[in-house]
């Protein structure tokens, strides 16, 4: 009998990415990329692909339009066992779309945001008690439906009884209107990159940083790229190394795959090293394949390939 416990609330794009590109490129020149790939993407619609596939039950919220893109992404998120049931299609929108650039072991991305920005408050399946145990919320600066009622949507969570996380991924105005001295006390799990941070609070160090944002926390789960992670839960702060891959693809939903091995803990009562341990894990796996779900095609794929990798026995507990 199906328990549906997690429900993700965010954006969804497909993502066109191009690898193996020759040269960066420069405006008003050309250059070639050898590989293409169209695959779900953003950061809201990758960790809930992923955390299925380990196994959660999840829903989605957000919203596509009535096109192709559109039908690509429900299909995508089905084929991992994630419920569409709160996905709304606009026919007089267009799904969203990003253009990813892969260099190296950099990028660029170009997002049209599209339907993105119709997903508001009205859309969220609130109920007390509530359907859900926790509540995900990914990319809130790409979302201006979210954006200014993010602090409501935190508030009406905790008191439908759902347990909170939040990834507000990248300003692209670089303005960072968030409010985190309001909304954080509402978040149970904070879950910025260490350049989200700094540019959040202003600051040019983590420990700075990470003492402006101090009074407000409940958690935090800072991804902090090859060293790995850190945690701050009361006076408990730690790190955690990062895994070494076999073999480094792209890291296209790295830290949305850390997000979800993070959050797939968090929810069954693991302790906050086991959250961030796993989190680095699913973060690592994510760098061996293609995109930001192509090496998660379902638990036993994933546990044979972390077996193969790092030769850990994973449980869903």
């Amino acid at each position: 009998m199906m328990n549906p416990k997690l429900l993700v609330v965010g954006e969804l794009n497909v993502d066109l990415i191009l690898n193996k590109i020759h040269a960066f490129p420069q405006v008003g020149k050309e250059t070639i990329a050898d590989e293409m790939d169209m695959c779900l993407g953003s950061s809201s619609a990758i960790m809930a692909a992923n955390i299925a596939a380990m196994g959660v039950d999840t829903t989605f919220c957000g919203v596509v339009g009535d096109d192709y893109f559109g039908d690509f992404i429900l299909r995508e998120l089905e084929q991992k066992s994630v419920s569409c049931k709160h996905v709304t299609r606009l026919p007089d929108q267009k799904t969203g779309c990003t253009l990813i650039l892969n260099y190296g072991q950099d990028r660029a991305n170009v997002t049209f945001q599209g339907a993105m920005n119709a997903l508001t408050i009205s859309n969220i399946p609130f109920e007390a008690p509530a359907n859900y145990q926790h509540l995900h919320v990914s990319s809130l600066f790409l979302q201006k439906g979210l954006l200014n009622n993010i602090e409501q949507i935190l508030m009406n969570a905790r008191a439908a009884g759902m347990t909170t996380s939040l990834d507000l991924q990248w300003d692209p105005t670089e303005q960072w209107a968030f409010d985190y001295a309001r909304c954080l006390p509402y978040v149970d799990v904070f879950m910025p990159n260490e350049s989200e941070l700094l540019a959040l609070t202003n600051t040019d160090s983590v420990s700075s940083a990470i003492e402006k944002v101090r009074p407000y926390l409940n958690m935090l789960a800072l991804k902090v790229g090859r060293k790995g992670s850190l945690g701050l839960c009361g006076e408990q702060q730690l790190t955690v190394p990062a895994f070494k891959g076999p073999h480094f693809v792209d890291a296209i939903g790295a830290g949305d795959s850390f997000n979800a091995g993070f959050i797939q803990k968090y929810i069954s009562g693991a302790p906050l090293e086991e959250c961030l341990r796993e989190g680095n894990l699913m973060g690592a796996l994510n760098t061996t394949a293609a995109g930001g779900t192509g090496a998660f095609c379902n638990f036993n794929k994933i546990s044979e390939n972390i077996k193969d990798f790092w030769g850990i026995e994973l449980s869903l507990s």
